[in-house]
């Protein structure tokens, strides 16, 4: 998100003339924890951009016959949402990061291991010498 939309730059009077509210009618949605302005020099209230967009969609909400706390619930829903989209992406990166990494490291390692102790490393296909006991352990990498 820009972050000049995150910018606390409207007084209250402002802000609720660009969201077609009352400035009580903010001051009420600030109390119910709908719309939390900053604060700027103890009290008087600073709304972003972001601060009104979400005032008008408060407000959408409001005439589409959604009640206060249910739209509180709306707006703490998509909250999560966006939050989880977020985290998800984080982790699609990451999962991306790792399976290049692996991709990168090359085929994976074979050993055996023989019953006397001896560890031998083999290239991928090939079996240990004999009829050994030994054991084969093997880390499959795909592609």
């Amino acid at each position: 998100m820009n972050n000049e939309r995150l910018r606390p730059v409207f007084v209250i009077s402002v802000a609720a003339e660009l969201a077609e509210m009352h400035p009580q009618t903010l001051r009420q949605y600030d109390r119910m924890g709908l719309v939390s302005p900053s604060r700027q020099g103890g009290k008087q209230r600073r709304y972003s951009e972001r601060d009104v967009e979400l005032l008008r969609e408060i407000q959408r909400l409001s005439k589409d016959g959604v009640s206060l706390e249910g739209i509180k619930r709306v707006l703490a829903l998509e909250n999560q949402v966006a939050a989880l989209q977020a985290r998800i992406s984080e982790l699609s990166n990451e999962v991306f990061a790792l399976r290049s990494a692996r991709q990168n490291a090359g085929p994976g390692r074979v050993f055996a291991a023989g019953t006397s102790g001896d560890v031998v490393s083999l290239t991928r296909g090939q079996r240990p010498r004999g009829r050994s006991q030994a054991l084969v352990i093997w880390n499959p990498r795909t592609k």
